[in-house]
Order: C-alpha cells, then sequence, then structure tokens
C-alpha cells in the first residue's frame, strides 16, 4: 500500500507526504490519544488527479490501498464496520498562516469501504471547489499546483466537543486559555451554528477564571452515513457542558501540545465516554 501512510508512522511526520493536518496529528499520535487512521498521501492525489476528469476518478490500485487499510483497522479493533471520519489535510493547510478551515469538505460517520473510497474523492474534488481556490489566492498560496492528501480515522462518538485556544484570542492574553464548548459532535461549533460555551482558564493552575453558558439550541449527532443538526434536549440547553476538572483536563492537553509544538496552538478535541480525544491540533492564526 504504496499509497497509505499510517497515523505515528515517522514517515507520516513528512507535511510533503500527508498535509499539515495529518503530518500534525501523526507526530502527537504517539503521546495523545488521537483516533486511529491512515492517510491517502500527496502522491496519491496525483496519482488520482492524472485522469483528466471533472470529477476525481480514483484508479484500481487506489481503491485496493483503501480498502485493504479499512479492512486493517476494522480487524484491528474488532469490528465488521467502522465509522470513520474523511478529512482533507493539504500540504499549506493548519500552517501559522492559513487555516484552511471550512475550505475542503470532511465527510463523518462513514461505514464501509466503497463509502470510504467515494468520500475520499469527493474530498480530493473539494480541492478544486471555487471556494478553496479564491481561499488560496486570497492567501497568496498557488491555486494550480494543489497537493491534497486525506485523513481518514476512527469517528469518536463525541458528548462533548470543544475547541481550545492556548492563549486568548480575544484578548491576546498568553496567561490563559479559552474553551468553546458544546453538546455532541464539533461541526457545530466550527460551523458557527450554536452558540457555545465559553470558558476561560488561567495557565497558572488550570483554575477557572470566568465562563459563559450560553443557551445552546443545536448540535450535532451522528446517523446512519452522516450527521445530522438536531435540537439540543431541552432540559440541557442551559445547562453548563463542562465541569471544572473537564476544563482543566482540556486546558492540560492544550498545555501540552503548545509545549510540544513550539507555539500556541487552536485545539480541536473530545470528551466520549469520559475518555478526552484529541482530534486536531495547529497554530492560533489570529494572535499578533
Amino acid at each position: 500500500m504504496s499509497h497509505i501512510l499510517w497515523l505515528g508512522d515517522p514517515r507520516s511526520f513528512d507535511l510533503g507526504l500527508v498535509g499539515g493536518k495529518a503530518a500534525n496529528l501523526s507526530r502527537l499520535a504517539r503521546s495523545q490519544r488521537v483516533p486511529d487512521g491512515f492517510c491517502l498521501t500527496t502522491a496519491a492525489f496525483e496519482t488520482a488527479a492524472a485522469a483528466d476528469s471533472a470529477h476525481t476518478v480514483l484508479p484500481p490500485v487506489l481503491r485496493d490501498d483503501i480498502t485493504h487499510a479499512y479492512a486493517a483497522m476494522t480487524t484491528c479493533h474488532s469490528l465488521p464496520d467502522m465509522s470513520v471520519a474523511v478529512r482533507s489535510s493539504a500540504v499549506d493547510e493548519d500552517s501559522s498562516t492559513a487555516s484552511f478551515a471550512g475550505q475542503h469538505e470532511t465527510y463523518l460517520n462513514i461505514v464501509g469501504a466503497d463509502a470510504v473510497v467515494a468520500a475520499v474523492a469527493r474530498c480530493w474534488d473539494s480541492a478544486r471547489s471555487e471556494r478553496a481556490l479564491a481561499y488560496r489566492r486570497r492567501q497568496g498560496l498557488s491555486a494550480d499546483h494543489v497537493r491534497l492528501a486525506v485523513l481518514v480515522q476512527q469517528s469518536v462518538a463525541a458528548d462533548v466537543s470543544a475547541v481550545v485556544f492556548s492563549a486568548n484570542p480575544v484578548t491576546g492574553s498568553r496567561d490563559e486559555l479559552m474553551i468553546n464548548a458544546s453538546w455532541g459532535l464539533g461541526e457545530s461549533i466550527v460551523g458557527g451554528t450554536v452558540t457555545p460555551d465559553t470558558y476561560i482558564v488561567r495557565k497558572a493552575d488550570l483554575s477557572l477564571s470566568g465562563s459563559q453558558i450560553a443557551e445552546k439550541q443545536r448540535m450535532t449527532v451522528s446517523i446512519p452515513g452522516g450527521t445530522r443538526e438536531v435540537d439540543v434536549p431541552r432540559m440541557l440547553r442551559s445547562q453548563p457542558v463542562l465541569d471544572a476538572g473537564q476544563a482543566a483536563e482540556m486546558a492540560a492537553l492544550a498545555l501540552a501540545l503548545e509545549a510540544d509544538m513550539g507555539w500556541p496552538v487552536d485545539v480541536e478535541c473530545a470528551f466520549a465516554g469520559g475518555r478526552l480525544y484529541l482530534l486536531q491540533c495547529r497554530p492560533i492564526t489570529t494572535l499578533d
């Protein structure tokens, strides 16, 4: 499977092979709780893009590689069919100047090898969308030589999702962290369809220095073949998503990542079954 690299494999630390998102997660998979996964490399993208077609059609060698890698994951976890997230990872994505947040497609709760193959093709198609190309031009990046990998990871059935900043992006303070958290999957936070709870945590002792508990109307949940936005149950809407201990655990994760990566981090994470999972780590691009 020459076009596949697994998270945690030292070869997948190479941003040029797996893109920014996967390279960061692969490096951190050895020390943090990162869902298992594999990456279709930029070389695989170039192989697929060689066919002059409006929509990506994966050649048999790539379909076979994906099928075998997906089967290996299901066997490893003793699951006949594993739910996975299929996400883009561009070479210049999650850098200090360009996050590409929301520019390429992400597909959640994908089950079955054929569905994964189709989702990979759609991720690669999204690299040629006018939205993504316009973003590249605004960032001063080449729109002619896009190099896009695709990350396939085991899904996390999140009870609570959060975006954690290891410096306060509003005030610029490096002495505190900010957490935005809400019920369910993180797509509602990233997509801006919910007003999340906000927690401010002191770096010195990981204690809460302030919080704003929002009226959380919507949440994203898994359904067969994808996700759906639903109403938050009425009894949960005004309840705090995190307690002080959970906020401190998320803050400690962000501090460890900041120390490891060497720059203030923007972290996506989630609690599932009481365990905290790291889903994404990139630089904060809004600080001076």
